[in-house]
């Protein structure tokens, strides 16, 4: 008989239009490198969907430049904020290697282009069948 176990990561990356802060409160679910230090209120929606999810934002996990953190710009370019968010299942937290933003890439949007680099760690359980003799 064999077993087939299926294991699914659940990825969310979207454009919330919410802006996460660095407060101690939300620590579980947002981790201390967001570019703002308060949240809106609509972040704290996705928080509580977060949290009831048993989900992380992956994209405040890695120490960048606030230049890397940015993801949207004002048509002034004045105000800029980080409202586009990667996040992933608790449970898998390692997987991001990186989540960050890059404002060279001409996609003709005020958006700046947000990638995630992942890498999956899968097990390889051997399972011993029938009885072991010693010598």
């Amino acid at each position: 008989m064999t077993r087939n176990y299926i294991n699914y990561i659940k990825i969310v990356l979207s454009d919330f239009n919410v802006q996460v802060g660095k407060e101690d409160v939300r620590f579980p679910t947002i981790i201390n490198e967001s570019l703002h230090s308060l949240t809106n209120d609509i972040g704290f929606r996705l928080i509580q969907f977060a949290a009831s999810r048993s989900m992380i934002t992956g994209s405040t996990v890695h120490p960048h430049k606030d230049i890397h953190k940015i993801t949207w710009r004002s048509p002034d370019s004045v105000t800029f904020y980080q409202i586009d968010h990667l996040l992933i299942d608790r449970r898998h937290k390692s997987y991001p290697m990186d989540v960050r933003s890059y404002r060279a890439a001409n996609n003709n949007s005020d958006h700046n282009l947000v990638t995630a680099r992942l890498r999956a760690r899968i097990s390889n359980v051997k399972q011993v069948t029938g009885i072991r003799t010693s010598k």
